[in-house]
């Protein structure tokens, strides 16, 4: 109940949902367990779900030349999914990762495109979602070009320090867009001041 309570907000930051409009849609959401390690959404495979994150961390990344590049971190209360293979039904090019133990609340793919056909509201959300999603993907790419990787480190280290202490180096470093040993040199400056 607490995630559902959680999620309204999320969704309220968007558009107000009347209370009989909330409930049709709420009571048909799924919610599911992911333990650490596990995966959401794996590369190669059709994205059917938005998450909610009631709990725990993923890590989206995607493979090149058998590298693990990471792109997104995501934390509870966000909303997560392979967004381009959502919206397009192709085989996603990224793998979303539990770094953590999750319990999320899944939007099935089928369900939100009732909502959109059948509510005002529903597509006006998909509209806000989908501006949302390219204002965080254009903020992400303007901060990989004008900023230094320690200003990056400490945006991530206010979100979730605590996991970002515990995430690997060469994760870490892959999203920041910069070789581990110069992570390990960031992390020991941040960490002495």
């Amino acid at each position: 109940m607490e995630g559902l309570n959680k999620m309204r907000e999320l969704i309220a930051s968007f558009v107000s949902l009347a209370d009989e409009e909330w409930l049709a849609f709420s009571k048909l959401l799924l919610q599911k367990s992911f333990p650490k390690g596990s995966f959401l959404c794996r590369e190669g495979q059709i994205e059917n779900h938005i998450f909610f994150l009631v709990k725990g961390a993923t890590r989206n990344y995607f493979l090149k030349d058998g590298k693990e590049f990471t792109v997104d971190f995501l934390f509870e209360g966000d909303m997560v999914t392979a967004y381009y293979s959502f919206i397009t039904r192709e085989p996603s090019m990224i793998a979303i990762q539990a770094i953590e133990d999750i319990e999320a609340i899944l939007i099935p793919y089928q369900l939100l495109q009732d909502f959109y056909l059948n509510s005002h509201s529903g597509e006006r959300i998909g509209r806000l979602i989908a501006e949302f999603h390219y204002k965080k993907r254009l903020e992400r790419e303007m901060a990989l070009l004008s900023t230094t990787a320690e200003e990056r480190y400490a945006q991530l280290m206010d979100r979730n320090p605590e996991l970002i202490r515990k995430t690997a180096v060469k994760h870490l470093s892959t999203y920041l867009g910069i070789q581990p040993e110069s992570l390990s040199r960031i992390r020991k400056s941040y960490s002495r001041n």
